[in-house]
């Protein structure tokens, strides 16, 4: 007896709760909740979730009474205090925030909070349908939608590499579980392209909007390197070795070893005479116990992931290099240059496949571009 007793004071809590809920879900401010599954609130981390009405609309759900939903087959006690806890989710979710269409609507603070640790880390396994369509509304509000994932990645390292080029809004328009269905989505791929939304979405969710205003992101080390070309190019006086190093080089050489592995970054290390002189392809070649064709794939990564971080450095960097070159004749300083002439042959080659130079203009095939880089000491 004081079993059953018990069990009929928690249904009677539950069956409490649920009125309460369904009062507050059925008026008109929630009318957009309505239409969407129960699946919407639920996340990758909840246990005993109700599969059998995981696929119902919130409307449906509601206009059934509670003894009704109890007997489903499939559902126990556990079960129903879980799609109470849904409901309740639902409940606490702001309709502004359902509506990715709408991009008058202010995502909450709760979708950041919902989806980090206790150390502010990201955790891919608590996004829900309704913090991805948060996600998805930032991104759209705010125009980045026709960025690319490998642009605004924290790292490339754990980035499907077919992933570098791929625009947002390859997914803007798509759920959660469309996106997961597809067939080349695992979770790798899914986990990092989260994480691009994710940092978007922290970024800009409580940013207001002016419209003689714009704002602008990209990774912070390739900024620094465009804000001193910026002002080295309004400049007449030519840089010393020691500002190039410290304002161009060192920057996109932590944006390598961000992104690439180990071993390329130790290679551009060694290409612009990080820890001593500048290194030919010859001597690394020997040091590392490579061919020098190895050798100069390494190096090609160094430009693929230059192209996706910084697609306009190419002509960035040789703009300011032709400036400098013509300033450094008239004031006699052309070998002060040395490095950033290394670090521009590195980041954008001009002699290797990818670059634009008069070699790749000429015709001349990747094997005579290495003979002739060999012959002139590279």
């Amino acid at each position: 007896m004081i079993v059953n007793k018990t069990a009929s004071v928690e249904e009677y809590k539950i069956a409490s709760r649920f009125d309460s809920l369904r009062k507050i879900l059925k008026s008109e401010e929630y009318a957009h909740h309505l239409e969407k599954p129960l699946a919407y609130w639920a996340l990758p981390t909840d246990r005993r979730l109700p599969l059998v009405l995981l696929g119902r609309t919130l409307g449906d759900l509601l206009d059934l009474p509670f003894v009704e939903l109890t007997a489903t087959p499939g559902i126990g006690q556990k079960k129903i205090r879980s799609f109470v806890g849904l409901l309740s989710r639902a409940a606490n979710t702001d309709p502004t925030d359902l509506s990715v269409d709408d991009m008058k609507s202010m995502p909450s603070p709760s979708a950041r909070r919902e989806t980090e640790t206790s150390t502010g880390d990201f955790d891919p396994s608590t996004v829900s349908e309704v913090v991805w369509s948060q996600w998805r509304a930032t991104v759209i509000k705010h125009g980045f939608e026709h960025e690319t994932l490998g642009r605004l990645a924290p790292s490339l390292r754990g980035m499907t590499r077919v992933n570098w080029n791929t625009s947002l809004d390859e997914f803007t328009d798509c759920t959660l579980a469309e996106i997961k269905a597809r067939k080349t989505h695992g979770e790798k791929r899914i986990h990092a392209m989260l994480q691009v939304f994710h940092g978007l979405h922290k970024l800009l969710s409580e940013m207001g909007q002016e419209e003689h205003l714009v704002v602008r992101i990209c990774p912070h080390r390739i900024d620094a390197a465009q804000q001193w070309i910026a002002k080295t190019m309004r400049s007449t006086a030519v840089p010393s070795e020691t500002e190039i190093f410290a304002q161009f080089v060192k920057p996109l050489l932590d944006q390598l070893h961000a992104d690439a592995t180990e071993q390329v970054a130790n290679l551009a290390d060694d290409r612009v005479g990080l820890s001593g002189p500048i290194t030919s392809v010859r001597e690394v070649a020997r040091t590392m116990g490579l061919t020098r064709a190895r050798v100069y794939q390494l190096l090609n990564e160094v430009n693929d992931i230059m192209q996706v971080r910084w697609p306009s450095g190419r002509r960035e960097v040789y703009e300011l290099l032709e400036k400098l070159d013509g300033d450094a004749r008239i004031s006699g300083t052309s070998e002060q240059l040395d490095q950033f002439r290394a670090a521009a042959e590195l980041f954008y080659p001009n002699n290797r496949r990818g670059g634009t130079g008069l070699l790749e203009r000429a015709g001349v095939g990747e094997e005579s571009i290495e003979s002739v880089a060999d012959a002139i000491g590279a």
